[in-house]
């Protein structure tokens, strides 16, 4: 049956309201920064609660292996407001790269052993993706057949999650083609080392892997598979950015509201006026680009391909825009490290360029019309 694509129901309306309130009792401000001074960069605690009390890391892992057996749209509306907080968690990496990958190219028996320790959240897991948005070129990983199994030899940076992850995918090559292993977190010879980025609230770490056991996920097109995960991961990572750029909006307007200038508040002058309504037009747009994409990902994967970098270019370019558009209303307080406009621009910047820059998607999608 084919859901409705702009209509959440009431239950959603509830879900959504749910997780607001957590993401908002757990991502105060104080709480953000604290975090982004530890070295793990999240609270174990927090976690632990949000598959306990709100079984957010199993929401859309079948029930068989676990989890709740939800959707993209459900998975699209806790994304939007975990994104509203900046709530520090490897939910990006576990939920957006490290399931997605593991139900795209793992078998039906290693979803049932990999996936029930992820969906209880007692495991983080990531996926090492190839920096090239082809999914192949920037594979810099190799793999070799060894007593029954591989080994994996190489490196990869940028992994979300990569010091903290129990289980991390990573795409090699085997054979001169590309296949997906399942690494566990603490195996020999793999080193991990943290990389700090523009984002303080979300980490990454270089992996290096010298002879490294792994165990292959699957017997399909791994290409195929990583192409479809990163797509997916793309329609959650433009969900988190809307619900940042509306917080961005939000403080602009009450700002606007409550700061006096010459006698009356500075949302009256035109210039903040029309700033503010370019703000709300950049967030109406995207969040209705990523409604469609999370339906059409169960609905029309077909259209996956097309969609996914459509709304990952829209959303960051709307993210980007707004935070700076925030700041710009707030005025010299927005410059401060104590106010917290920098870090939802932090935010929008690293978020602008993971998974693919608007031009790397705009660039991809013109070559699917030259071949077309």
């Amino acid at each position: 049956m084919s859901r409705q694509i702009f209509t959440p129901s009431p239950e959603h309306e509830e879900f959504r309201t749910s997780v607001r309130r957590f993401a908002e009792a757990n991502a105060t401000s104080d709480i953000v920064r604290d975090l982004m001074e530890r070295d793990d960069g999240y609270d174990a605690a927090v976690w632990s609660q949000m598959s306990q009390q709100l079984g957010l890391q199993g929401l859309h892992v079948p029930e068989e292996h676990g989890g709740s057996g939800f959707g993209f749209a459900e998975l699209a509306i806790v994304f939007e407001e975990l994104g509203r907080t900046l709530l520090p968690s490897p939910y990006l990496a576990t939920a957006a790269l490290g399931v997605n990958a593991i139900l795209n190219a793992a078998t039906p028996d290693q979803q049932a052993r990999l996936l029930p320790r992820i969906a209880t959240g007692e495991e983080i897991a990531t996926l090492a993706y190839a920096e090239a948005l082809d999914g192949t070129d920037g594979c810099t990983v190799e793999a070799k057949a060894a007593d029954g199994g591989h080994v994996l030899s190489g490196h990869s940076r940028h992994v979300l999650d990569g010091a903290n992850a129990d289980l991390i995918v990573v795409p090699a090559r085997v054979d001169g083609e590309l296949g997906l292993f399942a690494v566990e977190g603490s195996a020999s010879g793999l080193t991990r080392t943290p990389m700090r980025g523009v984002d303080l609230t979300r980490r990454q770490a270089r992996i290096d892997l010298d002879g490294v056991a792994a165990e292959r996920l699957g017997e399909g097109d791994a290409a195929a598979a990583l192409r479809t995960t990163l797509d997916q991961a793309a329609v959650c990572l433009s969900a988190e950015m809307v619900g940042g750029a509306q917080v961005c909006l939000e403080t602009a307007v009450q700002y606007s509201k409550d700061r006096y200038q010459f006698g009356r508040p500075i949302g009256s002058f035109q210039a903040v006026k029309h700033r503010c309504a370019d703000m709300l037009v950049d967030v109406e747009c995207a969040r209705s680009a990523v409604l469609y994409a999370a339906w059409a990902v169960e609905e029309r994967p077909e259209e996956l391909d097309t969609v996914a970098p459509l709304t990952k270019a829209f959303a960051s370019e709307a993210y980007v825009s707004c935070a700076n558009k925030n700041i710009y209303v707030l005025g010299g307080i927005g410059y401060t490290w104590e106010h917290d406009a920098h870090l939802y621009l932090r935010r929008a910047t690293a978020s602008r360029a993971l998974l693919g820059a608007p031009a790397q998607q705009r660039s991809r999608l013109a070559a699917q019309l030259l071949d077309a």
